[in-house]
């Protein structure tokens, strides 16, 4: 084992750097980096396998810091063992345009796997990639060619430790047995509010214990390197359960205020910091110095890191001429593009096919598709029966010996644990092997909120088939009725959401959501059966927004999505009888994607010189830029049998004729009466 005065100088060298970077910055977190640092070291040298010269190879060793504000700390080694990040880009640390953001962000830096920050979010994430490490060496690994096979590695704090979404994930990971996974527990003691004694006196080790995990406890973190290499080696060991290591370190180690509160979320005092060099046997007037002999150590390291590639190059190699099919497949995964004419299996619904819940036209699509899409992996948060998301011959992903599936299976039971279902599927998205699919419902979504943000925030294809999508879940009532759902994910950068009115809408949604690889997407499904509608094509929905009706005398442009389509073609009919007034419709199953088309195809959509309603059974927020005037629900919904409830809110024919007429009247006399697509800011978006 052996540990020298080398090893104390690297440890001392990230101690330092972190010091450093948080005072030239100004802000940062400098006692988590202090008081991680030498498993930190141990952890990197000791044991990962990795090339820093290729951070995308497959069987790389993942690290994920899911006490993201200790962010230096993973900056530091990344740089240290020369990582694409110089020592111009640690002084430039949490400023603008920087590579090194205040809390890690995995399409910044090289070298960072997920995006963390919201703590607890990293410890779904590694539970994610786990699962994708396990499925994907059961699909690949063939006798003596064990592709896949590395670990997950994992740091986490009392703040992660007290967040619900690591309690749910670290449920699932010891349910299913995943001995990849090795979770290392900052136990400092220290919050953001000061000592944990204040909030946070459970005993963890006990809990992660009663979660099924092999549990252990270096008790001195600060010194014991032999200790705390003896856990990792231990844990590596155990495979058939995942690892935890509480590590009890000091806060801030060397610093006048180590083990408080006061060295966790600001930068050390100038004298502080230069006393902690002096001890440390650095020059207090010098900052950013690193001691050859440490970038040399751990060059030594990495060098093993891309040699242990090359040796995989080989065996891929050969592995590619005994299994050209498996191995042409993990290619084309790696590269995100979907195998050759899938489409061609999506349905096609015509006005003659029956009318069909749209959460059973999703799950006719993933029957279609299944098979020809081998990286879809779907599942559901405990509501398979309702979401529709397994396809029949699924077999789900288990650990073998409980008799209930196998690692190569491609359902996933999520159990109630709707936020780390999100958590876990950007994870397993950020394997790079895998497209994860989960349900709930719409409403529940809101549950899962913090990792949904992540998804978009991260750019990962990740696929939320969220079903109930309004009042027309019927008896279950307001509680689960979402009314503000759709405004709020609508409002996120870089997130797709579809609420489909029809089979061709479903198919379209489906299309564009395993085609944008950098781009998730919610599908917001019904309960209730939606009829084929006359205008709807897969080709037209893909826009994200067409015409599904159209009418050239028309005086009023309906919009509308989902279940509400439906009943404005039908308003169409009530409007020209009983008001002798023209109406044209538009489906907007998507207005992400509708505000990426031309300017001169929205205006076809939504033209200029006609009035606009919008018509959708939630929240009208964010519909003043598709329409004029909103029909919607800014109340929350009420429980019966679904048509009485739409009529009880007159989203009927009548209802719908009723705001038309009115809508119509009020902007007859604005000359001109511009579209509502047309803005000022339309080429500057």
């Amino acid at each position: 084992m052996g540990y020298d005065k080398s090893d104390e100088l690297a440890i001392n060298t990230i101690r330092v750097l972190a010091i450093d970077a948080t005072i030239k910055s100004n802000s940062g977190h400098p006692g988590a980096p202090m008081g991680m640092a030498p498993v930190a070291h141990v952890l990197w040298k000791k044991f990962m396998t990795f090339n820093p010269k290729n951070p995308d190879w497959l069987n790389r060793d993942r690290f994920v810091l899911s006490n993201g504000h200790a962010c230096m700390l993973q900056y530091t080694m990344l740089h240290l063992y020369k990582y694409a990040i110089s020592m111009d880009d640690m002084k430039t640390f949490r400023q603008v345009d920087s590579i090194l953001p205040g809390h890690p962000e995995a399409h910044d830096t090289p070298g960072i796997e997920v995006t963390t920050g919201p703590l607890g979010q990293g410890f779904a994430n590694a539970v994610g990639l786990a699962i994708a490490q396990a499925h994907t060496g059961a699909v690949f690994n063939k006798p003596g060619f064990e592709l896949v096979n590395n670990h997950t590695y994992m740091f986490f704090g009392d703040g992660c430790a007290m967040e619900g979404i690591a309690s749910e994930a670290a449920s699932t990971a010891g349910h299913l047995k995943l001995g990849n996974l090795i979770a290392i527990y900052d136990d400092n003691h220290i919050s953001i509010d000061g000592d944990t004694k204040c909030a946070f006196t459970e005993d963890v080790s006990k809990r992660f214990e009663a979660y099924g995990w092999h549990v252990q406890h270096v008790e001195d973190g600060d010194h014991d390197l032999e200790g705390i290499e003896k856990a990792i080696q231990k844990a590596k060991d155990v495979t058939d359960k995942p690892s935890m290591i509480k590590l009890t370190t000091t806060i801030g180690f060397g610093s006048k205020l180590q083990g408080t509160g006061g060295v966790h979320g600001n930068p050390l005092k100038k004298d502080d910091a230069a006393q902690v060099k002096e001890k440390f046997g650095f020059d207090p007037e010098k900052s950013f110095v690193v001691p050859q002999e440490v970038y040399d150590s751990y060059a030594e390291h990495a060098a093993k890191g891309a040699a242990a590639e090359e040796e995989w190059n080989k065996l891929f190699e050969k592995y590619s001429s005994e299994h050209k099919t498996e191995a042409a497949d993990l290619k084309r995964r790696l590269s995100k593009k979907l195998p050759e004419g899938w489409q061609e299996k999506l349905p096609i619904y015509s006005p003659k096919d029956p009318a069909i819940a749209s959460r059973k036209l999703s799950e006719t699509v993933l029957e279609k598709i299944h098979d020809v899409i081998p990286e879809l992996l779907s599942g559901s948060a405990d509501l398979t029966g309702s979401n529709n998301t397994r396809w029949k011959q699924a077999v789900d992903f288990q650990p073998p010996d409980l008799g209930i599936g196998e690692w190569s299976g491609r359902y996933l039971r999520y159990g109630v644990r709707e936020h780390s279902m999100a958590g876990i599927m950007n994870g397993i998205s950020a394997y790079g092997t895998l497209i994860p699919a989960g349900g709930t419902f719409l409403n529940f979504v809101s549950y899962a909120a913090g990792a949904v943000r992540l998804s978009s925030l991260s750019h990962q294809r990740v696929i939320y088939v969220a079903t109930h999508d309004s009042i027309g879940l019927g008896e279950d009532g307001p509680t689960h009725q979402p009314i503000e759902t759709l405004a709020h994910f609508r409002a996120l950068p870089n997130m797709m959401v579809w609420r489909p009115a029809d089979g061709n809408e479903c198919s379209a949604a489906y299309y564009v959501a395993l085609t944008s690889t950098g781009t998730p997407s919610i599908l917001a499904l019904t309960r209730q059966n939606l009829p084929q509608l006359e205008g709807s094509t897969i080709e037209k929905a893909s826009k994200g927004g067409y015409v599904a009706l159209e009418d050239k005398e028309a005086k009023i442009t309906l919009v509308s999505t989902g279940s509400e389509v439906s009943i404005c073609l039908e308003a169409v009919k009530y409007l020209a009888e009983h008001h002798q007034l023209k109406a044209r419709v538009v489906s907007m199953p998507c207005t992400e994607v509708f505000d990426a088309q031309s300017k001169e195809y929205k205006l076809s959509v939504i033209p200029d010189g006609i009035a606009s309603l919008s018509v959708e059974v939630m929240s009208t927020l964010g519909w003043e830029k598709y329409s004029h005037e909103q029909f919607g629900l800014n109340r929350f919904g009420a429980s019966g049998p679904y048509l009485e409830v739409y009529k009880k809110f007159e989203f009927t024919p009548e209802g719908i004729s009723k705001r038309a007429k009115a809508t119509v009247e009020f902007w007859a006399d604005v000359k001109p009466l511009r579209s509502p697509v047309n803005r000022a800011f339309q080429q500057l978006i």
